[in-house]
């Protein structure tokens, strides 16, 4: 299907965003598995007597259907395609930040149905109670590579050498990794750490750490320095906490 498709039925999609529109109507993100982000216009779906009001909630998968030419066709319906519980309130501010980068890194009208999987299991994961930090920085690497920014962690970028376990090393985005000076050179990144990105498999602290600095450096630099709301809000909550 393209753009100007006239009506889709009962797609599988997530509601990312959404923000007020006129009185009763809303102006929604979703992300779709066969057409990718777009951006649909709901009426009616505010108010007292709204009934799609309780369907349409993130982190829910949906069945939506919509109508219409243009960049932002009209909902016609919308659906759950399943029945289960919510996350857990401490996993919501994760799940905003993954919808973030959606959002922010990809680009309306550009089907990614793997991206949209990637997504999909990621969520089941943080509702069945998986470790967080892993399962967003396996989200993070896979974002990357689905978008075509893939992290090469098993060669040095000069010279194609091996990444060595017991080596360290440093990234530098746009080039790759190359070698630290010594462990202790500031921000350097244990190459058994890199090791256990590449394979997806963060069972140590310093892996996650090591994993967490690599990730938001190659992040950085597709967001072109911009900052996330999500890291803002994250930061303000652990500096109310530790007060």
């Amino acid at each position: 299907m393209t753009r100007s498709t006239r009506r889709i039925d009962l797609t599988p999609g997530y509601l990312l965003h959404h923000r007020p529109w006129r009185d009763t109507s809303r102006i929604l993100e979703v992300l779709t598995r066969e057409h990718g982000r777009l951006t649909l216009f709901a009426r009616a779906v505010r108010g007292p007597g709204a009934k799609l009001a309780p369907v349409l909630q993130p982190f829910q998968l949906l069945l939506l259907s919509w109508s219409g030419r243009g960049e932002a066709p009209q909902l016609t319906g919308a659906e759950r395609a399943q029945h289960g519980p919510g996350l857990p309130p401490e996993r919501l501010l994760a799940a905003f930040y993954l919808n973030e980068l959606l959002i922010r890194l990809t680009t309306r009208h550009d089907p990614l149905p793997e991206l949209f999987d990637h997504y999909h299991r990621t969520l089941t994961r943080l509702r069945a109670g998986a470790p967080l930090e892993p399962a967003l920085r396996i989200f993070e690497k896979r974002l990357l590579e689905v978008l075509g920014y893939g992290l090469d962690l098993a060669t040095e970028a000069h010279t194609g050498k091996r990444i060595e376990p017991q080596g360290y090393y440093h990234f530098r985005a746009g080039q790759g990794l190359v070698p630290a000076a010594a462990q202790q050179s500031p921000g350097a990144l244990a190459g058994r750490s890199l090791l256990s990105l590449s394979r997806e498999s963060l069972g140590s602290a310093r892996a996650l750490e090591d994993a967490r600095r690599v990730l938001r450096a190659a992040l950085g630099a597709c967001l072109e320095g911009r900052p996330l709301a999500t890291r803002v809000v994250a930061k303000s909550m652990a500096r109310k906490a530790a007060r």
